[in-house]
């Protein structure tokens, strides 16, 4: 008999990630070495279980939508720009059916699939080339329309950022004033405002406070 899930508020949340390219990367011992480290770092700030499944795949289950949100990036900007993933987000029930080795099933993971081949597809055309999440859910009476386009427009301003900014963005979402980030960037602190104000960081800053708020 499998084992299902619950998790207070709208239902479980799952995460799928994919490595974008991984099979032409020559330092693929490098690159799992890397995405070990980000899952890592992100599973202990959120207290989640996102764990490498294939050489380029990971996946786990997360406290909510928001959660999914906030660690989708996170784990986007720990790689950016050397490599890039990719991610599905759903909500929908998943079943343990095998403890031991940690097989689960269920419509979370088949809409987190959807999810992630709709971003992969996304992605394959021009107007939406920078796409890099998706979100779907196994309820269809869940309204995803407004998560869907949060995350497309997140995906695009991230992927228009150069080093420096991606580097800017890191250290306001970890909590550090623009005053400390201009000192660590060996930068004046009015050079950094103006990259936050101009270059779409202080906008990614205020969606991912918003998108994090969801249940």
């Amino acid at each position: 008999m499998t084992q299902v899930k619950e998790q207070p508020g709208a239902g479980p949340v799952v995460v799928i990630g994919d490595l974008i390219g991984s099979r032409v990367v020559a330092d693929r011992a490098g690159l799992h070495r890397s995405l070990a480290r980000a899952l890592e770092q992100v599973n202990g700030r959120w207290e989640t279980d996102l764990r490498i499944t294939v050489g380029d795949e990971y996946q786990g289950t997360v406290p909510s939508l928001g959660a999914a949100t906030a660690i989708t990036l996170a784990l986007r900007l720990a790689l950016l720009p050397t490599y890039d993933v990719r991610h599905g987000i759903a909500r929908g029930e998943t079943a343990v059916l095998d403890p031991a080795t940690r097989i689960e099933d269920g419509p979370g993971w088949w809409s987190a699939r959807s999810a992630i081949e709709a971003a992969e597809q996304r992605a394959e055309r021009a107007a939406t080339s920078t796409s890099r999440t998706a979100y779907r859910s196994a309820s269809p009476d869940e309204p995803t329309g407004a998560v869907e386009a949060a995350l497309l427009a997140r995906d695009e301003l991230v992927g228009r950022m150069d080093e420096r900014s991606l580097s800017v963005l890191r250290g306001l979402l970890s909590g550090r004033t623009q005053r400390e980030i201009a000192d660590e960037e060996g930068v004046s602190a009015s050079a950094i405002s103006q990259r936050v104000r101009h270059g779409g960081i202080g906008v990614v800053v205020s969606m991912s406070e918003w998108l994090e708020a969801l249940t």
